[in-house]
């Protein structure tokens, strides 16, 4: 063995533990993470806003006279709709926060009509969107959770070295954008 061979042989361990002590597999799972759980958020957002134009349709049969609404609330799952598919955080949380006021006052409008309470296919609705309200908020906490991990593990020595290295930075929490706004809508329609 010539010695050129050997300082070779001697580096590479070195190499290979810098290597396993930058954190560029762990960074790139965690990011990995990150996008599944955004990716999560995002398609129960899309099941919220496809859940509405039914519900909408069900309160229309028995509530013609308030069509104010029924644009507010179309207007406002179109807003929805178009934030998912531009995939930017921010917007889907506002868009997201923007319909629940029309989409509350729909759901008020059952309580002037106790047939419409007792449609089938209303209630049906009304539990698929409760549940959609439920993922939503155990999605974004899971997201929020995983951003947490990515971001403190980004930030540590050395991976924050490895982690400037390949351009990552720290990740956005899908945050909701009112006061109040951290609790889950509660629909009741057993009046």
């Amino acid at each position: 063995m010539n010695a050129h061979t050997r300082r070779t042989l001697g580096v590479a361990p070195v190499l290979l533990s810098l290597l396993w002590g930058c954190g560029y597999n762990t960074i790139q799972t965690y990011d990995e993470q990150v996008n599944a759980a955004e990716s999560q958020i995002k398609v129960q957002l899309q099941r919220r806003a496809d859940l509405i134009p039914n519900l909408v349709e069900t309160v229309k049969g028995y509530a013609k006279q308030e069509q104010t609404i029924f644009i507010a609330v179309a207007e406002a799952r179109a807003k929805l709709a178009g934030a998912v598919q531009g995939g930017d955080l921010q917007q889907m949380a506002a868009a997201n926060q923007a319909l629940n006021a029309p989409l509350g006052r729909l759901l008020a409008i059952a309580e002037n009509y106790p047939q419409l309470k007792s449609n089938e296919n209303f209630r049906a609705l009304q539990d698929q969107l409760e549940g959609t309200e439920n993922r939503i908020a155990v999605a974004r906490q899971d997201y929020n959770e995983t951003v947490n991990r990515y971001n403190a593990y980004i930030r540590r020595f050395p991976q924050v070295l490895t982690a400037k290295a390949l351009g990552k930075k720290p990740r956005a929490y899908f945050e909701l954008q009112t006061p109040g706004a951290a609790e889950t809508p509660r629909v009741d329609f057993s009046h």
